[in-house]
């Protein structure tokens, strides 16, 4: 029996990685696509059994996904939507609410979130619970810092070798994430800005970094109002976070 497939829609190359690295344990096939366009191509030409869609990306939103694939069955079939996404605000969900959707999940989602998420969407088998993450206080794990080691328990299901192998991607993205930033900087494109805070935020903080969890929310406000100074100030600061 073929494996189902799952279909990540996710423009964030880190975002993506912990995803598979998280679904790598599980009898599915992962299709990731970076952008609604690659999406829709795919989905034309394959059958998938679950759609996990960020909302904010460049070009067409996650949203105009959904609606999409509502307004045409043949594209999606009976396939489950799970909308992953750092911006589950009152409003959104509401929006969400009148939509053909399956499940929200907020990121940043833990190891035992995804995987229970996708074992219920396929009514795959299930493994025995993850074990609840240790007090804080209880944390303890030599050579890594309080906020990995609390990162480990929180998002990781105690899988150290998990989060050393997205950290150690992580570190290999950042120097492309500035880069970005700073082209967008340098022109005031504060879509850009946005986006890259976006999702910069969620990384940030599944590796423990909640300081740059807080950075990055701060710059995504700025861009969202739409001040140039303040979202130019902001990037400087998390680019300043990220080279540390």
């Amino acid at each position: 029996m073929d494996e189902p497939v799952v279909l990540l829609v996710e423009d964030d190359a880190l975002v993506s990685r912990f995803v598979g690295m998280v679904l790598d344990d599980l009898p599915v096939r992962l299709q990731i696509c970076s952008s609604v366009e690659q999406a829709l191509q795919f989905l034309a030409e394959h059958r998938v059994q679950l759609v996990i869609t960020d909302l904010m990306m460049p070009g067409e939103s996650g949203m105009g996904l959904i609606q999409r694939m509502a307004a045409d069955r043949s594209l999606a079939a009976d396939a489950k939507v799970v909308v992953f996404s750092a911006g589950l605000n009152t409003k959104v969900r509401e929006q969400l609410a009148s939509m053909n959707i399956w499940r929200t999940l907020a990121k940043p989602a833990s190891v035992g979130d995804l995987q229970g998420c996708v074992r219920d969407a396929l009514q795959l088998a299930g493994q025995s619970p993850l074990p609840a993450p240790p007090a804080p206080a209880a944390l303890a794990v030599e050579g890594l810092a309080e906020h990995e080691t609390l990162a480990v328990a929180t998002h990781f299901a105690n899988n150290r070798r998990l989060f050393e192998s997205y950290r150690e991607r992580c570190f290999l993205q950042f120097p492309k994430d500035r880069a970005e930033g700073d082209r967008a900087a340098a022109v005031a494109d504060l879509a850009a800005l946005r986006r890259l805070a976006h999702n910069l935020r969620t990384v940030l903080l599944t590796l423990g970094r909640s300081e740059g969890h807080q950075v990055a929310s701060r710059l995504e406000e700025a861009a969202c109002a739409e001040d140039v100074p303040a979202s130019v100030a902001g990037w400087k600061a998390l680019r300043d976070h990220l080279s540390a």
